[in-house]
């Protein structure tokens, strides 16, 4: 009897999932593959602020699912609206229902807004192609509008990676442009970076003050309106651009599938198999809470999906075919955050120095991407889209 196999996602969890089980599976034909996603492309998501800068940097990192499965796999373009796990379904916006006999939930998260008033309706996000170019858009205008006199101010809420990046990209695009531009990054907590090293704290610091950027860290934004951000109890900021990249939450869809999950942020409880509470479905990416040994589940990063998603697609395969699953345990290599053109390293797998920047670390993060670029397509593609990374 033929097994369904279906994978929901095209990030790093999903197209990685599908480059492992195409692997694992070889040409058998007693298993059929569908991968479902809204978008006909897999985005090579943590280098997509680079389009803040440049738009024509999606060309090296939007890349069509074609490039990446095989043609034996089917591919749907749909929004998954949500999953029957008695029936077996996945129910799509435009197309029929799809049936499985085994699912990989892969869908990723959306950006969480924690109720503060206002941000939903004036804030812009970075979760998508969509987002980096209308941020570039937004910025661009609001630059022709300003003057040296009345510069446009451009205020980034949330300074984990995703933030520092973006301000990173907009100080590259108003040196590039001479453009009148003052950029506020600001964070509740009370570091760039927060809850890392401190060393890394202070080197990220260190690059954002040198390109300009005006860093306000320990004071919650508590409320958005179309022209001020309104910060702890007393201060304020007027802007011309808001981008919010504080936090992530599950998906929609997700929020009344019948599984174990966050009742916060509808993320689903996964094992270390990947495997939730219903044998056939699967959680991976930022979609699950993978429990990992000690007290808290596997990070929701780039790197962890990367890692996970050569497991989980073997483990489809396994379960496809009645054998046992494989658990994963994920290994920290290090981190690497670019601010514009600079770039920090810190506490990388084999490396003799803890914190590093200049030319080693700006190499290192875009051999990384370049790496993921090699795995999921070929190593021309990789090539090409170097020297954009």
């Amino acid at each position: 009897m033929t097994e369904n196999v279906v994978v929901l996602g095209a990030g790093y969890a999903g197209a990685g999932a599908i480059k492992s089980l195409e692997d694992e599976l070889d040409g058998e034909t007693d298993v059929d593959v569908t991968w479902v996603s809204e978008t006909d492309y897999h985005l090579v998501l943590h280098e997509s602020h680079r389009c803040i800068r440049d738009p024509s940097v999606q060309e090296n990192i939007a890349i069509p699912v074609h490039e990446i499965k095989q043609p034996s796999t089917e591919f749907i373009q749909d929004e998954v609206v949500g999953i029957d796990t008695d029936a077996q379904e996945v129910n799509l916006a435009d197309s029929d229902t799809v049936e499985y006999d085994y699912l990989l939930v892969g869908l990723g998260s959306q950006t969480a807004f924690f109720g503060i008033e206002g941000l939903e309706e004036y804030a812009l996000t970075l979760k998508s192609l969509d987002d980096a170019l209308d941020i570039h858009d937004k910025i661009q205008q609001a630059a022709r509008d300003a003057s040296t006199n009345d510069p446009a101010q451009v205020v980034i809420g949330g300074a984990g990676l995703s933030g520092i990046q973006t301000a990173g990209e907009v100080a590259e695009f108003r040196d590039e442009h001479n453009a009148p531009i003052d950029i506020h990054l600001v964070e509740g907590l009370d570091q760039v970076l927060p809850n890392s090293d401190p060393e890394l704290q202070g080197a990220l610091r260190k690059r954002l003050e040198a390109a300009d950027v005006n860093i306000k860290c320990g004071e919650f934004i508590g409320e958005v309106d179309e022209e001020t951000v309104y910060i702890g109890d007393e201060d304020e900021l007027d802007y011309d651009v808001l981008v919010w990249t504080g936090g992530i939450t599950g998906r929609d869809c997700m929020q009344d599938v019948d599984l174990d999950k966050d009742e916060r942020n509808h993320r689903v409880h996964a094992e270390g198999n990947f495997q939730t509470e219903d044998d056939h479905v699967f959680a991976i990416g930022d979609s699950a809470l993978i429990d990992q040994p000690g007290d808290q589940p596997a990070p929701p990063t780039a790197q962890a999906a990367w890692q996970a998603a050569e497991v989980a697609g073997e483990n489809l395969a396994r379960a496809a075919r009645g054998q046992p699953l494989k658990t994963w345990t994920h290994k920290d290599k290090g981190t690497v955050v670019s601010v514009g053109e600079k770039a920090v390293a810190h506490d990388v797998v084999n490396m003799p120095i803890e914190t590093f920047g200049g030319l080693p670390a700006k190499l290192l993060k875009k051999a990384i991407a370049a790496r993921w670029i090699n795995d999921v397509t070929s190593v021309g593609r990789a090539a090409k889209a170097w020297p954009d990374m």
